[in-house]
């Protein structure tokens, strides 16, 4: 038996409680890691609290996960992993590598096996196991106390600006400056990319400018947002609430895309006329492929893109949730594991 140590909701909305499983045996491609850090993020509470009707109890939330190589499956042995080496688990543990997506690489559109990671037993433990290729390789220059948030709320940013092909000639709008938004600002700083940044809390305005934006436009000012039609190459929303979306749409250039990462309820209404005027596109992503991921993590050690952070030990990770729930959270939380032997 392989017994692990971690946090677990027994039921939907409660407070979690140490909780030790048996792990069983390690499967053939699958790593098991060492956890030492893990973020905390909104989809967590929404997992913890069911609010998607997928969750099961006992449930292990975290999916940002900074550790080391514990163990390596007999098939996982030979393919470019160490035991001792530092590595970060995303959203997901596991996908079914032989499906037209897998073989296309397109992994996180896996249909016949995909695992998130919350389901496979989350990081808000001693230790997390995943497949092979979803643990992805850290440079040794990345900050491991605050690189956890890169590995869910980074690649979501970060993903769009890869299928969009942005680079420093680009003007990029963020809607929503809180735990995506701001990574979104900084990548894009670090890319060299033009960036407004949409935010309605004026308070935050010099703390965006600090973090790399060219511009910040405050949301509910109407006119400032219809001075800026036709501006823009790309304009994210990372926020889930229903917007006035129209002056969005107008502000894109020709060939423009309006990508939504945040998840809003409501359907976005825009005639047609606004699309077919312009080629502007509306568009959504999930996170990223591990490939995606290797690409992410060696730009944020280069560039030295971190997410900004508040850190709590995990044995206080009551806490931290409620600091997240409360959205008093500055921009991202993680924890730091500290089971005791």
């Amino acid at each position: 038996m392989t017994k692990i140590k971690s946090y677990a909701a027994l039921s939907a909305g409660a407070d979690l409680e140490p909780y030790e499983y048996d792990a069983g045996e390690l499967n053939a491609e699958d790593v098991e890691v060492q956890v030492e850090y893990c973020g905390v993020c909104h989809s967590d509470l929404s997992m913890i609290d069911n609010e998607w009707g997928i969750s099961q109890y006992p449930l292990v939330p975290g999916h940002e996960v900074i550790g080391r190589v514990h163990a390596l499956g007999a098939e996982a042995r030979n393919k470019g992993l160490k035991v001792g080496q530092r590595v970060g688990i995303g959203w997901t543990a596991k996908s079914c590598q032989h499906c037209d997506a897998c073989i296309s690489g397109n992994h996180i559109n896996c249909r016949q096996g995909s695992v998130p990671t919350i389901m496979n037993r989350g990081g808000f433990a001693e230790k997390i196991r995943a497949n092979w290729q979803w643990a992805i390789p850290l440079p040794d220059s990345l900050d491991i106390a605050t690189a956890g948030p890169l590995l869910c709320g980074g690649i979501t940013v970060f993903k769009p600006l890869l299928t969009n092909n942005i680079n420093a000639t680009s003007r990029v709008g963020i809607i929503g400056i809180g735990g995506l938004g701001h990574i979104a600002v900084k990548l894009l700083r670090a890319m060299g990319a033009e960036v407004v940044a949409f935010s309605s809390n004026p308070d935050k305005e010099q703390e965006i400018l600090a973090m790399g934006a060219d511009r910040v436009v405050n949301s509910r000012d109407p006119d400032a947002l219809t001075a800026l039609a036709g501006q823009f190459n790309l304009i994210i929303n990372t926020v889930s609430v229903d917007l006035n979306w129209m002056p969005y749409f107008k502000a894109l250039a020709p060939d423009g895309h309006f990508h939504t990462v945040g998840l809003v309820m409501k359907p976005f209404e825009v005639p047609a006329i606004t699309l077919i005027g312009g080629d502007r596109n509306i568009s959504g992503s999930a996170t990223g492929n591990p490939s995606e991921l290797r690409t992410l993590m060696r730009l944020a050690a280069r560039t030295k893109v971190a997410p900004q952070t508040e850190e709590y030990p995990m044995s206080q990770i009551n806490d931290a949730l409620r600091h997240v729930r409360e959205g008093k959270a500055r921009y991202r939380v993680v924890l730091k594991a500290d089971f005791q032997a």
